[in-house]
């Protein structure tokens, strides 16, 4: 159990819908380490903190928590070697994906000013539109420090820690929510005769009945997965990479500058995350095990390192690995059990998807929580549905990300580039034309979409900021020109 279970928690306890009270109990296992590698949010979090009543400055001071405004793609257009080697305009070796929509974007057609100014150096398309990437360049925060709590002149989302993350969730399910916790591995499964979840047996505590079974048992799926033996729709035929490297190292210097936007820098097999927290950053590669292997890529990481002027030898972890099949089940609420997290899926932390959409499944179950079991298989179909159909359009955008470069340094760029495994939109967005010529349209097009499904999800909030976020807002040099 990690926060992606505490989510679910206090989602159902605190928005539910339902007239009558519920309990909800958490039972963690204590023989379970978490994974702790997803430290970047959607601005999304900001909304679902709010609801359930934590505090913004508690987060920034329990969990080494930072601002977000952005995702920054380095060299995934063309790898350095090509820049290095041609005419290339050398400001087009990365892109952002700001989190404030575009300027005017409801008002006019963006797409036919792209360019207009310089069409023979024209600027990244989001720089264009944006303002936000001018920020993340310049380490310049998304607020003021007059600025209340989960109010914001640019959007922003959070770089946090995982694990003190997790307990900031747990101690505030208790503590304010009346959360039940239970530290207990549990041993079996044991169904009613209807085929549902009657209880679960543990080590220590017996066992634990109930109406309502959400399994966040991770990458194990001990409900949805092993005990129901529900099917994986395996992925990796589209999404390539399988493993990750990941590592904390420390800042050079106390007052380093903290980046703003979660940095993704391709590598000859996949993609190094760097994101930056008040004390240390999490960095990882993830790759794929068919085009390289484990020496190479701890190689290329530390490579990585050194060129920050960072190794691994002054880490404050060693390196761990984590292998993982892309892919989802084919159900994702079966009977009385409905999956969250990795018991449900797992794919490469481009983009941070994962946890956004941990935030829409918890509030989906919340709000639709079945008053009885006869009306559960309906408010499971709609489930699964909705969350087959998002799944599905989200590793089409992480595929685009690969789709649209013109790297061929590689066997894993060429082979990413392959129509033939590609998602059916995606070719059909592809065959509208010469790739080349439309590249600028379908980036476009890319952007704009995500930049819509993500602000579905923002909403402003107006509550007091505490003067922990001053310290941070004042080391990341606060942008106050408006």
């Amino acid at each position: 159990m990690d926060s992606r279970g505490l989510i679910a928690a206090k989602h159902v306890q605190a928005n539910t819908t339902l007239s009558s009270p519920i309990s909800v109990t958490v039972i963690e296992s204590p023989n379970v380490p978490t994974i702790g590698v997803g430290e970047g949010t959607w601005p999304s979090m900001r909304e679902t903190l709010k609801k359930i009543g934590i505090n913004e400055a508690d987060l920034f001071s329990c969990c080494d928590a930072s601002f977000k405004q952005a995702s920054k793609f380095v060299h995934w257009e063309n790898s350095q070697v090509a820049l290095n080697n041609t005419t290339v305009n050398n400001q087009n070796h990365s892109y952002f994906h700001p989190f404030s929509l575009p300027v005017g974007n409801n008002q006019f057609d963006l797409g036919a000013q792209v360019g207009m100014h310089s069409p023979d150096q024209p600027l990244p398309f989001a720089q264009q539109v944006c303002y936000q990437s001018i920020l993340c360049e310049q380490n310049l925060a998304p607020k003021q420090i007059t600025l209340k709590a989960y109010d914001y002149i640019a959007n922003y989302g959070y770089h946090l820690d995982a694990g003190k993350f997790s307990l900031l969730l747990k101690d505030h399910c208790i503590k304010q929510l009346n959360v039940k916790y239970i530290s207990a591995h549990i041993t079996s499964v044991n169904n009613d005769t209807n085929g549902d979840i009657a209880s679960v047996s543990t080590q220590n505590n017996g066992d634990i009945q109930g109406d309502l079974f959400i399994d966040c048992s991770g990458a194990q799926s001990l409900l949805l997965g092993k005990h129901f033996n529900i099917p994986f729709c395996s992925q990796k035929n589209t999404l390539f990479n399988d493993t990750a490297l990941a590592i904390q190292v420390p800042y050079e210097h106390e007052n380093s500058p903290i980046a703003s936007c979660t940095l993704s820098t391709a590598q000859t097999s996949g993609w190094i995350w760097n994101i930056g927290l008040q004390s240390r950053c999490g960095v990882g590669y993830v790759y794929s095990s068919q085009h390289t292997s484990d020496s190479s890529a701890e190689d290329e990481l530390e490579q990585y390192l050194n060129s920050l002027n960072k190794t691994k030898n002054n880490a404050n972890t060693s390196i761990r690995k984590l292998s993982f099949t892309p892919g989802y089940y084919e159900k994702f609420w079966h009977k009385n059990c409905v999956a969250v997290g990795m018991s449900l899926w797992f794919i490469e932390p481009l983009e941070a998807s994962a946890l956004a959409m941990i935030e829409q499944a918890a509030q989906m179950i919340s709000e639709q929580l079945p008053v009885t079991k006869s009306t559960m298989a309906i408010t499971a179909k709609r489930f699964n549905k909705k969350f087959i159909t998002h799944w599905q359009q989200i590793i089409e955008f992480l595929k685009l990300h690969y789709v649209l470069s013109k790297r061929d340094d590689s066997e894993y760029w060429v082979d990413n580039r392959n129509p033939e495994p590609f998602p059916t939109r995606c070719k059909k967005c592809l065959n509208y034309g010469n790739i080349e010529h439309h590249h600028h349209l379908i980036l476009r097009t890319v952007i704009l979409c995500f930049l819509r499904q993500v602000i579905n999800m923002f909403y402003t909030a107006c509550t007091s900021t505490p003067g922990r976020v001053e310290k941070i807002m004042n080391k990341m040099k606060l942008y106050s020109g408006h």
